[in-house]
């Protein structure tokens, strides 16, 4: 093989020309191709191994954990090839790395307290900030319709397909460098977020968590008010397409709705599930 032809493989590898000498350009993953089918090219695949300092083994893994649902959907696949099983695996392993981090960093602090702290640095919105940090939307398999309705900037989605590349690189190199990858790119600057008033907002993380998938927000409703004018009790339940989410106590209503929407979202964290879509 001369040195020509040499050359023009390499390119056609990383989709700069073709073998004939034509040029081609690599189409990013997000363009529209015939029946939603949208490859992913090896360049493609690299640039986010480079974000994520990790190199595949198994690509597969990786090509997995970039398929949404949605895509699965128009191709008449099973829901089960999609990254769903990866997402509840890199959840797992996510919580772990996390857990064991705050242990180790914060010997004095209880375990309620570790507990808050896990949940910012793992929550929705945290997570969606980590694949915008990557650029992670652009890689990711989905319908056109999904896409067009702004799904690469899907919050919920972003997230989930965080976590399912975490499971990808644990099934492809196991607990050590799933830890470096969640150390980069999710741990990195951990002290400056966990003193982020903003992710502290259960109502807005609530909200952004429920608006991101179903487009209709939560509803608050003051079941009872207690105890005299100036020391007030109310309780408060926030609910979800007429469905009991949480309900939270406090001095006034706000605060009362706050700590609703922080155990609706720790009942979200123990059972995803329990905000299926209603189109199933």
């Amino acid at each position: 093989m001369g040195f020509k032809d040499g050359l023009q493989q390499i390119l056609t590898r990383l989709g700069g020309m073709s073998p004939a000498g034509q040029n081609h350009v690599s189409k990013p993953v997000g363009e529209s191709f015939p029946n939603d089918e949208s490859p992913l090219y090896p360049i493609q695949l690299e640039a986010l191994e480079v974000k994520l300092g990790y190199i595949f083994r198994d690509r597969g893994l990786l090509i997995n954990a970039l398929l949404h649902r949605s895509h699965i959907h128009v191709t008449g696949q099973d829901r089960e090839q999609s990254n769903e099983r990866l997402e509840f695996l890199g959840d797992a392993v996510l919580g772990l790395v996390v857990n064991e981090e705050l242990y180790h960093k914060f010997p004095d602090r209880s375990e309620g307290d570790l507990t808050k702290m896990k949940s910012l640095l793992v929550c929705g919105a945290r997570l969606s900030e980590v694949a915008g940090e990557i650029d992670l939307g652009v890689h990711i398999r989905m319908s056109r319709s999904e896409a067009a309705t702004g799904g690469r900037h899907r919050s919920s989605i972003l997230a989930d397909t965080t976590e399912a590349i975490i499971g990808a690189v644990y099934l492809d190199g196991g607990l050590a460098p799933a830890t470096a990858v969640i150390q980069r790119v999710v741990l990195a600057g951990s002290d400056k977020i966990l003193a982020r008033r903003s992710l502290r907002n259960y109502k807005s993380r609530l909200q952004e968590l429920i608006q991101a998938r179903f487009k209709c927000p939560p509803r608050y409703k003051v079941l009872e008010v207690s105890g005299p004018d100036h020391d007030r009790l109310f309780k408060v339940v926030v609910t979800y397409n007429g469905i009991p989410m949480g309900e939270g106590e406090g001095r006034n209503k706000k605060a009362a709705e706050q700590n609703a929407a922080r155990k609706a979202l720790d009942s979200l964290d123990n059972d995803p599930k329990l905000l299926n879509d209603p189109e199933g």
